[in-house]
């Protein structure tokens, strides 16, 4: 019988996983994983996210060894080892070719690539497979045969063209008898990173957990998603983000629970279903982007002439957004809650992105690395999406002169300040009303810092610089 390699990379699941579930359909199967830290690391891979990482795949090596497929691990340190260390593994254990689900971003899809040809080049079979998204980035175009820029035509040709078998996800495969492998080194990797101190009770590692989430998210929360998803006081969000980004769940899995849970209707039936399949297509939308379009992946702006912005280089206003010591009450409960858990709220990642911005002009590009060397959920197409948005440099973003006024957005999305009081002790005596803008009120006798800048004065800079760009 054959003998076919399967690479893991995001993909941490025995079920609906197209690498694993098509190689063991045809051949007896070795599963491998590369340890790539010095490459995460240059990622701004946040320790969050690698720890995370790292206890779900001692999940998924269990998972495996019910099985009786074999994990090994090896430890390339960066990309560029991994082609030459997968076939000489492969060689080893006369496994016939390798297989694996693609991943996207520039370095990513260069290794990739590395690998596919150095095996076809030893006459070894290589097998890719679309996973990360529903559709295959470079098979939807709009009518120029160019990618989308824009989510809603996007969304709309997506849903137009889907075929049932792109939504339905795949079982887990059928145990194999058990594979004999020569001695290999033993790698303890369940240690090899120290995430923030709340962390693993937050964030419980492996595939049934991901499950029930998906599972109570539908049945409790998803119908309600429209009308109380951008309120962070509110457990109305899925919190699947973490367990997306390590593939421990799919996108396909969400959005065919989602789906049937709508009675098979895309564009009708249940608002809040409607909703979150939408903001699921968004992360679809930005692996396509991101995959269409590779300067993303260096650090450049979508809108080119954006790069003609006058960033500010106040380190200290900086090192105050960081910290959350601004002034601005939900800015700051914002940033204490990512620095503390690896998680922010999306309404709160779109307000501390336009304040970093747009109030104090500050490069979009920090605050893309910062928010990716603290999230648990760190994803270079979703994570430099909403920051290019929020900045009005990237594609499809908010209008420039957009701005969330900070108060205002507390004073609507946490209007009693239960949210605040939970980051911010030290206004907890503070009024509903005053916690949202205590300098308003002439309150001093608080530990808290007062406004590093004026929200009027600073849009007037931002919506100046701006307008700077259209000028000949």
């Amino acid at each position: 019988m054959s003998r076919t390699l399967v690479w893991f990379r995001s993909d941490l699941r025995v079920r609906d996983n197209p690498a694993l579930f098509h190689s063991a359909a045809k051949n007896e199967v070795v599963a491998v994983y590369c340890l790539c830290p010095d490459q995460w690391l240059e990622h701004n891979d946040s320790p969050n996210k690698l720890w995370f990482w790292m206890q779900n795949l001692n999940q998924l090596e269990q998972s495996l060894n019910k099985l009786g497929i074999p994990l090994v691990i090896i430890q390339p340190d960066r990309f560029e080892n991994c082609a030459k260390q997968l076939l000489e593994l492969a060689q080893n254990l006369k496994c016939d070719g390798i297989s694996y689900n693609n991943e996207h971003g520039l370095n990513e899809e260069h290794r990739d690539l590395c690998v596919e040809q150095l095996f076809r080049k030893k006459n070894l079979e290589c097998q890719r497979f679309t996973d990360q998204t529903l559709i295959t980035p470079g098979q939807l175009l709009n009518g120029k045969g160019e990618y989308f820029k824009v989510f809603t035509p996007f969304r709309k040709a997506l849903y137009r063209t889907i075929e049932p078998h792109q939504i339905q996800p795949l079982p887990v495969p059928e145990k194999q008898k058990s594979v004999l492998l020569p001695e290999v080194e033993k790698v303890d990797y369940k240690d090899l990173f120290s995430p923030a101190e709340a962390i693993s009770q937050r964030w419980p590692a492996g595939e049934e957990e991901a499950g029930d989430r998906l599972k109570a998210f539908i049945e409790l929360h998803a119908i309600d998603y429209k009308k109380l998803r951008d309120y962070p006081a509110i457990d109305a969000t899925s919190t699947l983000s973490p367990y997306l980004v390590s593939g421990v769940i799919s996108l396909r899995q969400c959005f065919y629970a989602a789906l049937q849970a709508n009675n098979g209707e895309l564009d009708s039936g249940n608002d809040g279903l409607q909703c979150w399949m939408s903001e699921l297509i968004w992360r679809e939308f930005y692996k396509h982007i991101l995959h269409g379009f590779p300067r993303l992946s260096k650090g450049q702006a979508f809108i080119t002439e954006t790069e003609r912005l006058p960033w500010s280089q106040n380190n200290k206003t900086f090192n105050a957004w960081c910290n959350g010591e601004t002034g601005f009450p939900l800015v700051d409960a914002a940033m204490k809650q990512l620095v503390n858990t690896g998680w922010m709220h999306n309404r709160l990642r779109m307000v501390t992105a336009m304040f970093l911005t747009k109030n104090l002009m500050i490069d979009w590009r920090l605050g893309e690395a910062f928010f990716m060397q603290h999230l648990i959920d760190g994803d270079l197409s979703a994570n430099n999406g909403g920051w290019q948005w929020s900045a009005s440099t990237g594609t499809d973003a908010a209008p420039y002169f957009r701005m969330f006024n900070p108060v205002s957005q507390s004073e609507k999305f946490d209007a009693s300040g239960q949210f605040i009081r939970q980051w911010l002790p030290q206004l907890k005596e503070q009024g509903n009303k005053e916690i949202h803008a205590p300098w308003q009120y002439d309150i001093h006798d608080i530990d808290y810092p007062t406004p590093i800048i004026d929200h009027k004065l600073s849009r007037e800079k931002v919506l100046s610089a701006f307008k700077a760009l259209k000028q000949p």
